[in-house]
């Protein structure tokens, strides 16, 4: 083996190794680049002026208009959490389902794709999902895994449901159209979402105790209240987010401008909450009391929110540049883009291969980090084994779909440390780790017929994106 070759290998194992040991991944991208770059050139095997690009590379990737679709939307959801507008979209769907068995699980999960859509955040949509909702399905009685795996599962939606961090980073990483790979993700998004909601149901209908309905003094919303706090809690969320949506996938506006609208009609459906909850005064509603959502210190926190997630997203694609630099002139992207291309199988044997590695990585690693490690590796192995746009689009949806499974898988799943942080004493953290499990065997179900059966993608591609074909 080639002594570059052999060194950028060594440098990527260190460079996990640092992770797996607790260092910041932005630092270790940096620090494990800039040390086998006195290596290199100390054997020889590397020129020190190849450095000198790496500011037009920076300068290239931070151009990408791409990526300034993420702050708009981290921002757009952020407005949305910190208003409590999703508090009063649970409470109001939670009242609406809470007469089935499991309908106040299936309110979670649908509140939760809801606001997947809206925040992007993983992190982010399982917190607030945890806080909001877990200590109300605890006293009506859920039992504890069935409501913390609602939770898990469908927090981690926003990996997947389009207008998804993920997917923004995974297409210019991929190198695919962003809204040719929203279009694909969405199908696929709704379904495991459909999968989730189906399943509470039926657990709860199956064993009883398990997801009983809400009792009747628990429901206060009905008749005319409940459809008023429906008509202004409910429909003005979800006409914003497919606002935002239809006017993405039409051609209407780009991605970023379709963030910024978001962003006003999140400051404006804050603004007019206040008029919204005097009419429910007036109609006779009780459970609320009309006041000011759109302050200062809400402007501030999901401002600080988006602040620190668009920073981190920058520190790590200005450090994996220079990682990547490295190891593609040390010959690594190669050597290993021919081992990928060459496993047995063709396509579909490096794509059960990748799936595998994007899965075991994403036991230990944040999907950012997957994103900015091994999409990078991938990408020239597609090129030597001929991907098409669409095949590419199939291969990130069924990235994004491992990584919800990853992100839930015990013991180290992230969405479970994530709702673990706020859950209340009484649920147990096996009760979070055993929750998990039939929404990962759910989520690995939808991972098979993906890949059996592309055309879901396909079909998701060409519905939402008709001027393409």
């Amino acid at each position: 083996m080639d002594l570059g070759v052999a060194l950028s290998l060594i440098m990527f194992v260190v460079f996990i190794a640092m992770i797996l040991i607790g260092y910041n991944v932005a630092f270790s991208f940096a620090s494990t680049a800039l040390l086998f770059s006195f290596l290199g050139d100390l054997l020889d095997v590397f020129d020190p002026a190849v450095l000198a690009t790496l500011p037009s590379r920076w300068f290239g990737a931070v151009s990408d208009p791409t990526l300034l679709a993420i702050p708009f939307f981290v921002l757009m959801g952020a407005i949305l959490e910190r208003s409590g507008l999703a508090e009063r979209l649970l409470s109001a769907i939670g009242m609406l389902l809470g007469p089935i068995k499991g309908g106040v699980a299936a309110a979670v999960i649908l509140v939760g794709t809801l606001l997947a859509a809206a925040t992007g955040v993983v992190a982010a949509t399982v917190i607030v999902m945890g806080l909001l909702s877990l200590p109300t399905m605890v006293r009506l009685g859920y039992d504890h895994k069935l409501a913390t795996g609602t939770i898990t599962a469908s927090g981690t939606l926003a990996q997947l449901i389009p207008p998804s961090l993920v997917l923004i980073l995974l297409a210019q990483q991929m190198r695919v159209g962003i809204i040719g790979l929203f279009a694909g993700a969405l199908i696929p998004g709704l379904m495991l979402s459909g999968m989730y909601a189906a399943y509470a149901i039926a657990i709860s209908y199956a064993r009883p105790g398990v997801g009983p309905a809400m009792p009747k003094s628990e429901r206060t919303l009905s008749g005319r209240v409940l459809a008023l706090e429906i008509l202004f809690s409910v429909v003005p969320i979800i006409a914003l987010i497919l606002a935002v949506l239809v006017s993405i996938f039409l051609g209407i506006a780009t991605p970023s401008e379709s963030g910024a609208v978001g962003v006003a009609g999140a400051l404006i459906l804050a603004g007019l909450s206040y008029q919204f909850d005097k009419i429910l005064v007036k109609r006779g509603a009780t459970h609320i009391t009309p006041r000011w959502r759109l302050t200062a210190k809400t402007l501030r926190e999901a401002g600080k929110s988006t602040a620190n997630i668009s920073i981190l997203v920058m520190t790590l694609l200005f450090a994996s540049s220079f990682f990547s630099l490295m190891f593609l002139q040390l010959g690594g992207s190669d050597q290993v883009a021919d081992w990928l291309a060459s496993v047995g199988g063709g396509k579909m044997g490096f794509v059960i291969v990748s799936m595998i590695a994007v899965f075991l990585l994403g036991i230990n690693l944040e999907f950012l980090e997957i994103t900015f490690i091994v999409v990078p590796i991938f990408v020239p192995a597609m090129d030597l084994l001929g991907f098409t746009n669409i095949e590419r689009i199939w291969f990130t949806v069924l990235m994004a779909v491992n990584l919800n499974m990853a992100f839930i898988s015990p013991p180290v799943g992230f969405s479970l440390f994530y709702l673990q942080s706020v859950a209340p004493p009484e649920v147990k953290t096996s009760d979070i780790h055993k929750g998990a499990i039939p929404f990962m065997v759910l989520q690995g179900v939808a991972l098979v017929l993906l890949v059996a059966f592309p055309g879901i993608i396909d079909f998701s591609f060409d519905f939402f994106t008709p001027s393409s074909t």
